[in-house]
């Protein structure tokens, strides 16, 4: 018997949430957010309380984000571990929209509560599974989007298709430059 729960889509949150810091300026951008985000449920429920505590909780998601393209493994996971110290994980049984029965990681309590737990708890078994080195930022310039890397061979560079074109031609624009300075 083989037990899955898919805390990828979980981990995906705190990409999400770190990603879209800008929305969380007022309840109604925060609202239109979770919306987009497949929580239109949740959105409804938001409360101010929420919307500083989902500000508090973007900050502290990007630090771990920002600790793993240091490569600091170390403080990364003290992020980790001190997020889930003050997030702490309600499980529950839940069954909705024609699914089977299955595990939330949190149910009930307030909007960012549930918000955090998820987040918090899908980075934490992206990281001891997989490890640090699969949170990145994007390393197009300027962009510093939070990612996750599902690649097989941990490649990933990029937080879009967008920012990896993009920065493709500035290296080759700047390749063909060296090579016509100095041809000149």
């Amino acid at each position: 018997m083989e037990f899955h729960v898919d805390l990828t889509s979980y981990a995906e949150l705190a990409v999400l949430l770190v990603n879209n810091e800008d929305a969380l300026d007022s309840l109604e951008g925060a609202r239109r957010f979770l919306a987009e985000a497949g929580r239109a449920a949740q959105a409804g429920r938001l409360t101010k309380a929420d919307l500083q505590a989902l500000r508090e909780l973007c900050r502290a998601l990007a630090a771990v984000f920002a600790a793993a393209a240091r490569h600091d493994e170390e403080d990364a996971v003290a992020l980790l571990n001190a997020l889930l110290t003050r997030h702490p994980v309600h499980p529950q049984i839940s069954r909705h929209d024609g699914q089977r029965w299955h595990l939330h990681l949190t149910e009930g309590g307030r909007l960012s509560d549930e918000y955090a737990a998820g987040a918090i708890m899908g980075l934490t078994a992206l990281v001891t599974e997989l490890g640090v080195d699969r949170l990145g930022t994007c390393q197009a310039p300027p962009c510093r989007r939070a990612y996750l890397d599902t690649s097989s061979n941990r490649s990933r560079r990029y937080c879009s298709e967008r920012c990896a074109s993009r920065a493709n031609v500035a290296a080759y624009r700047a390749r063909r430059r060296d090579l016509t300075g100095r041809a000149g």
